[in-house]
């Protein structure tokens, strides 16, 4: 049994290597959307190489998340945490020095494996390592701290564009690594799953997810030149995505269990998630450049137009926690989506020139009740959907559900709003595609409404299994899971 307590020496360190090696993860991404004009500049991309600056960290990390927690069971959950985070700061290393926007991609890609390898690993070090009596409060300081670095992310990424340059964006996880690893050595315990050496992990439906959702992502980004390699790509993508169903579905130890989806609660908060996070996927996106492009906010000042949504985050999400435990999952998820698209909407107010009070900060205020009212109960009922010992499982495939949208979101927004492959470069033309983008990404959110209200359940009074619990603690959307 786990015996670390958390006010123990040993205790206090491995909080603080967990909470460094997610926020490696965490920092890279919140911070490069607000660097995206700056990279697009110095480089010369266009806005297909922006987009996969952007979707190659999220197709590796979303393809191989799952298996990188079925790794960390079967050779050790620190070895492979270790192995992440110097995978990480390797490849930050790589996109800090990326002389081209082709190297940026593949080191980004390269990023996205590290993070998929250390990702799982941070909570599952502090399930695995501490007293059971102190587990709780060691996921809380975790996720605090988390949270923490959420909110300085968009800040610390415009300062440093604006003033040491965007390189320093990747290059800041360097030293967090060469400090995370030596301490993760010395005080971290190893760990394995029940599995351990003899459990067996689907390599083979890893990579097909991760290359269906490469080739669909490629079709989308480079559709508007409809060619004859494009459509082939796409039919291979779908061909893929085939393939992957049937294998874990014939697979006796599959990364993906069809059987969790028995669970109609549990289907029901991914489908809602996936709605959710392909709107947030585009809105992140898009607006970190509208600030900059149409109206001519630097980067800092850019970074720090959104810090309101995090704050009020941090401020009211455990606060939503427990308003969701009196009331159910429901109607936080009926409500929380509208009013996420009512800021959608108040964003078309965002054009040249732009005022921070009167046309900015409303936008900002409302996503942020939006998402407080809507975060923290999406996460609990994922996580309350299923049997407690499916709990890692959940949080992992909930976790790659979201990140697989906002991939998709980033991917086919611009193709839905007509964006040119050079309207960053003309604040008109980018203006005019933001305003037809914004609708799309609040009809997602008015369709995860519907969804929400239509299919999820709220629990009958007294109700005492799994399925039946919430957990108001939970304040952050899903960023971390493990494999089974």
């Amino acid at each position: 049994m786990p015996d670390v307590r958390l006010a123990s020496p040993q205790g206090k360190w491995i909080l603080l290597t967990t909470v460094l090696g997610s926020s490696m993860a965490l920092l890279d991404s919140t911070v490069v959307n607000v660097a995206l004009p700056r990279i697009g500049r110095d480089l010369g991309a266009s806005l297909a190489a922006l987009q996969w600056t952007v979707n190659a960290y999220l197709v590796t990390l979303a393809g191989l998340i799952l298996l990188g927690g079925s790794l960390g069971d079967r050779y050790g959950r620190r070895k492979i945490f270790v192995l992440g985070v110097v995978w990480f700061a390797a490849a930050s290393l790589l996109c800090g020095m990326a002389p081209s926007p082709g190297i940026l991609i593949a080191a980004r890609a390269l990023q996205g494996i590290g993070g998929a390898l250390l990702t799982p690993g941070s909570l599952a070090i502090i399930q695995a390592s501490f007293h059971p009596d102190d587990r709780s409060r060691a996921v809380g300081l975790w996720s605090g701290f988390g949270g923490i670095g959420a909110a300085i992310g968009p800040f610390l990424g415009g300062w440093l564009v604006a003033g040491p340059g965007w390189r320093w964006v990747f290059l800041l996880n360097v030293p967090l690594a060469l400090l995370c690893v030596p301490v993760a050595l010395r005080h971290v315990p190893e760990s394995a799953g029940g599995g351990g050496r003899h459990a067996r992990f689907d390599a083979l439906g890893a990579a097909l997810g991760a290359l269906a959702l490469a080739l669909l992502t490629y079709a989308l980004i480079e559709a508007r030149s409809g060619s004859l390699v494009v459509a082939l790509t796409a039919v291979a993508g779908l061909a893929a995505a085939v393939a992957f169903v049937y294998v874990e579905r014939h697979r006796p130890d599959p990364m993906l269990p069809p059987d969790i989806f028995a669970s109609r609660q549990f289907t029901a908060v991914n489908l809602v998630t996936v709605c959710v996070y392909a709107a947030f996927g585009g809105y992140f996106f898009l607006t970190a450049l509208q600030l900059q492009v149409v109206s001519g906010y630097s980067p800092l000042a850019a970074g720090t137009a959104l810090l309101p949504t995090t704050a009020l985050m941090l401020l009211f999400s455990a606060r939503s926690g427990a308003l969701a435990d009196r009331t159910g999952p429901r109607l936080p998820l009926t409500v929380g989506p509208l009013l996420c698209a009512a800021a959608m909407l108040l964003m078309l107010r965002v054009g040249p020139h732009a005022d921070y009070l009167t046309d900015v900060l409303p936008a900002v205020l409302v996503m942020g009740a939006g998402m407080v009212t809507l975060v923290a109960p999406l996460t609990a009922t994922v996580l309350a959907s299923v049997d407690t010992s499916r709990a890692g499982l959940a949080s992992g495939i909930n976790n790659a559900a979201a990140r697989a949208a906002g991939l998709i979101a980033v991917a086919a927004l611009p193709l839905l709003a007509g964006m040119g492959p050079e309207a960053y470069r003309s604040p008109p033309a980018f203006n005019a595609a933001f305003d037809r983008a914004m609708p799309i990404c609040a009809g997602a959110l008015a369709l995860a409404s519907a969804l929400a209200f239509a299919l999820v359940r709220r629990p009958a009074p007294g109700c005492r299994r799994p399925e039946c619990r919430t957990h108001g603690s939970v304040t952050a959307p899903p960023l971390e899971g493990r494999g089974r």
